[in-house]
C-alpha cells in the first residue's frame, strides 16, 4: 500500500516553501497571474498536460494513470482578500492591503504537492486526475467562470473533491460530514424610501430610518419563528447607510446583508418571508421598499458514500485524529457548483495551534495557520484520490 503520509512529510519543506511564497505575494480574485504562473510551471515540469487562462487566471492539469479508469477532479482555490496583514510573520504579505487571510495559499501549495505525490505513482493508478486551480472563490464567481469555460468537460469528472484549512479547529482534526456542509448564500440590497425633513419636525417627514430599525429586528423572526427548529437559517443585516448630518431626517436608507441556508425548502421560506417583512414593515410606517436579492452559491452537499470513504481514509492514515462527522458551517463556497454534476466531498483540515498564537479566525488581519496542516491535507487528498482510482 502506498504510504502517502510519509511521502507528504518528506515533501513538507517544499509545500511550506510554496505556501510562504504565495502568502508573501497575494493576489485578488481574477488577478492571480503570478500564482497561476508558478502553479503552471511546477505542474508542467512534472510532465502534466497543463492549460492556463481558464476564467482569466485558472489552471487545469491532467495526470493520466497507467490504466483506464474514473476521472477525479480535485479543486484548489488561489485568491487572496483585500485585508491589510497584521501577523508580523517573516513571510507576511508584500502587497499592501492584500493578504491570504483564508488559507488559499495553503490550498494551492497542497494542490501542487498532491500533483507531485501522485505523479510519482502514476504507474500504480487507473484513471485520470484533473487538478483544478481556481481563481476568485471569494464571492466573485470563479467556479462559475471555470464551468462556463469547460472545466467539467473533456473529461467529465466521476468524483469531485476539495478541502479547506480550518482555523476554528486544531491540527489533528478533520471535518468530514455527509449531506449539506456549507450554506447556500444570498446577498441582499434594500432601499427604504420615505420623505426627508427636519430632525426637529418628524411629523412632517416619513422617517425611513425608523422603518429600517424595525425591519432589522423583524427579520430575525424568520429564523426564530418560520424555520423548523432542526433546520438552520441566518439573516444578517450588515450595512446601513443614511443621512449626512445630525438634524436632517434622510429621504432614504440603503441596507445590505446576507442570507444563509442549507435546505432548499428552508431557503424558499426565508426568501418569501424576507420580502413580505421588508415590504410590509416599510408600508406600515409609510415608506416603500425596493428589494434586490442575488444568489452567490447553492449549498455544498457531500455525497454520503464519498464522505464515509474520506472519513475512513483519514482515520486510517492518521490514527488518533479527530474525525468530526457532524461538522457544518454557515460559511459558503462556490465549490458547490462543481459538486452539482458528480458525487463530491468537501472536507475540512484543522489548522489552528493556539499555543503558538495561530488561531485567528478566517478573514482576520492576523490569520495564519500551523503548517503541519499542509502535510496532513496533502497526505489525505493524495491517498483519497489513489483510493478512488484503484
Amino acid at each position: 500500500m502506498l504510504d502517502f503520509v510519509s511521502e507528504a512529510q518528506a515533501l513538507s519543506e517544499y509545500t511550506r516553501f510554496l505556501r510562504r511564497d504565495f502568502h508573501q505575494h497575494p493576489e485578488l480574485g481574477f488577478q492571480e497571474v503570478r500564482t497561476a504562473g508558478i502553479v503552471a510551471r511546477e505542474l508542467s515540469q512534472l510532465g502534466l498536460e497543463v492549460t492556463t487562462g481558464i476564467a482569466k487566471t485558472g489552471v487545469i492539469a491532467l495526470l493520466e494513470g497507467a490504466r483506464s479508469g474514473p476521472v477525479v477532479l480535485a479543486r484548489f482555490d488561489m485568491d487572496a482578500l483585500p485585508i491589510m496583514e497584521e501577523t508580523g510573520a517573516e513571510y507576511a504579505s508584500l502587497n499592501p492591503g492584500v493578504m491570504h487571510a483564508c488559507g488559499h495559499d495553503g490550498h494551492t501549495a497542497i494542490g501542487v504537492t498532491v500533483a507531485k505525490l501522485l505523479h510519482a505513482h502514476a504507474q500504480d493508478l487507473s484513471g485520470t486526475i484533473k487538478f483544478v486551480f481556481q481563481p476568485a472563490e471569494e464571492g466573485l464567481g470563479g467556479a462559475e467562470g471555470m464551468i462556463t469555460e469547460g472545466v467539467l468537460q473533456n473529461p467529465a469528472p466521476d468524483y469531485v473533491l476539495a478541502l479547506h484549512l480550518w482555523n476554528e479547529k486544531p491540527v489533528g482534526w478533520f471535518g468530514i460530514a455527509p449531506g449539506p456542509v456549507m450554506a447556500a448564500s444570498e446577498v441582499f440590497q434594500i432601499r427604504i424610501i420615505g420623505k426627508g425633513g427636519h430632525g426637529a419636525l418628524p411629523h412632517l417627514a416619513v422617517d425611513p430610518l425608523l422603518a429600517a430599525a424595525h425591519i432589522v429586528t423583524a427579520l430575525q423572526s424568520i429564523a426564530a419563528r418560520n424555520i423548523h427548529p432542526l433546520q438552520s437559517a441566518v439573516v444578517s443585516v450588515t450595512s446601513i447607510h443614511a443621512g449626512e448630518t445630525f438634524n436632517v431626517i434622510p429621504p432614504a436608507v440603503a441596507m445590505s446583508g446576507t442570507i444563509r441556508t442549507f435546505e432548499k425548502e428552508a431557503r424558499q421560506i426565508v426568501l418569501d418571508r424576507f420580502r413580505q417583512i421588508v415590504a410590509g414593515v416599510a408600508e406600515s410606517l409609510g415608506c416603500t421598499a425596493e428589494i434586490e436579492i442575488t444568489t452567490l452559491t447553492p449549498a455544498v452537499v457531500n455525497d454520503p458514500g464519498l464522505a464515509e470513504l474520506v472519513s475512513n481514509e483519514a482515520s486510517r492514515l492518521y490514527p488518533g485524529c479527530q474525525v468530526d462527522s457532524r461538522f457544518r458551517t454557515m460559511v459558503s463556497e462556490d465549490m458547490a457548483y462543481m459538486m452539482q454534476t458528480a458525487p463530491g466531498c468537501f472536507f475540512f483540515v484543522g489548522s489552528a495551534n493556539p499555543a503558538r498564537g495561530l488561531d485567528a479566525p478566517h478573514h482576520h488581519p492576523r490569520f495564519d495557520v500551523d503548517e503541519d496542516a499542509l502535510t496532513r491535507g496533502a497526505g489525505l487528498m493524495s491517498a483519497l484520490i489513489a483510493s478512488l482510482l484503484n
